[in-house]
This record gives C-alpha cells, structure tokens and sequence, in this order.
C-alpha cells in the first residue's frame, strides 16, 4: 500500500500486481504522449492555417509546435523504454507493436524537418512542409491507437491484455488526469518560447 498525500488529501494506492512500485511511471509516460499528440495537433492547424493563408507567421508557429511535439514524444519513448526494462526485462523488444509503431510515427515527424531542410525557397519549403505535416498527424491516431489495440501486445487495452483500467487502482486517476493537464500546459509553454525564438530569429535573417 503506497499513500500520496495532494493538497491535504490522502490517496491509498494499493500495490499493483506485476507494476508495482513502477506504476507511478505512468504519471509521466502518459501525459508526455498527451502533450506530444496536443503540439502535433496545435501543429497541423497552423499549417492548416497557412495553406489557407499563406503568412510565414503560421508557419513558424507549426514549425515551433512540432519540434516541441517532437521532444515530448522522445521522453515518452525514454520513459517506456525504462518502463518496459523493470517490467517486461528488456529496454526494447521489436515484439511490441506499441513501442515499434511510437518510434515509427517520430520518425514521420523527423522526416517533416528533413524535408524542411531540402528547400532553400521559404514559400515552397513552407507550403510542402504544411501539406506533409497534414498527412503527419492523421497518421499518429492509427499508429498509437488504432493498430497497436488489433495486435498481440504487452501493453493494457491491446488485444488479449485487459485495459489499464482492469488491472490497476482507481486512485491513479486522481493524480494521472492532473498530470495529463499539467503536461499538456507544460508543453504549450515550451511552444511559447521556442516560438518567439524562432520568431526574432526570422525577422534577424530577414531584416
């Protein structure tokens, strides 16, 4: 039984079989996802933005977003990775699809910056940049949702494995939805400043 004890509040979390004490792991794999999925997101409706109004204001804005989306995925890959080695005893295994399917959609988003850095014209470099970032997004959902629940698999909610929430305490909800919040705050804040430096940066280059 371990207590946490928020705001004044006791919470017992009883132990978890298997987890464990590695459980808490998820008060910040998860919401590292969830910021990373909030920065693709916010990504793509500024280059949506953008097409529709081609102003390089909008494009930085989705530049700065993913790579902010980008970090976030890398600490949610780091955390699993740590997740995974104390409870499956392996760093990585190319038998989970989840893991695989995670490194598969950063490297899409890896590939947005390659592709970004092949074109010396902003404009062109801008609106291919946009329409990739589009298809980018909408693979995320299948690629870490979708697919990994139809395979045979390690993590909770897949198929033949019971979803987190039939294996684990209620009480995590408590602390994981704040968390999940926190994050995505975190990250939008990060956005905030990677974005006005990215726009000094900009306006220098082009004074």
């Amino acid at each position: 039984m371990t207590i946490v004890i928020i705001g004044g509040f006791i919470i017992q979390i009883p132990q978890i079989p298997i987890l464990e004490q590695t459980a808490r792991n998820i008060f910040f794999h998860v919401p590292m996802w969830m910021a990373m999925y909030a920065m693709f997101l916010t990504s793509c409706i500024y280059s949506i933005r953008y097409l529709n109004s081609p102003e390089m204001r909008f494009d930085i804005k989705a530049e700065s977003a993913a790579n902010v989306g980008i970090v976030f995925g890398i600490c949610g890959l780091l955390t699993g990775s740590l997740w995974a080695r104390f409870t499956w005893g392996t760093w990585w295994t190319f038998a989970e699809p989840k893991m695989n399917l995670a490194a598969l959609a950063l490297m899409i988003y890896v590939a947005y910056f390659v592709l970004r850095s092949a074109f010396d014209d902003e404009e062109k470099r801008a609106k291919i940049a946009a329409v990739y970032n589009i298809f980018a997004v909408t693979t995320i959902p299948f690629l870490l949702y979708v697919v990994p629940r139809q395979l045979t698999s390690l993590h909770p909610g897949a198929d033949g494995n019971p979803a987190f929430s039939e294996i684990t305490a209620v009480e995590l909800r408590y602390i994981l939805y704040p968390a999940m919040i926190g994050f995505i705050a975190l990250s939008f804040w990060i956005y905030d400043i990677v974005h006005r430096y990215k726009t000094v940066q900009y306006r220098t280059e082009n004074s």
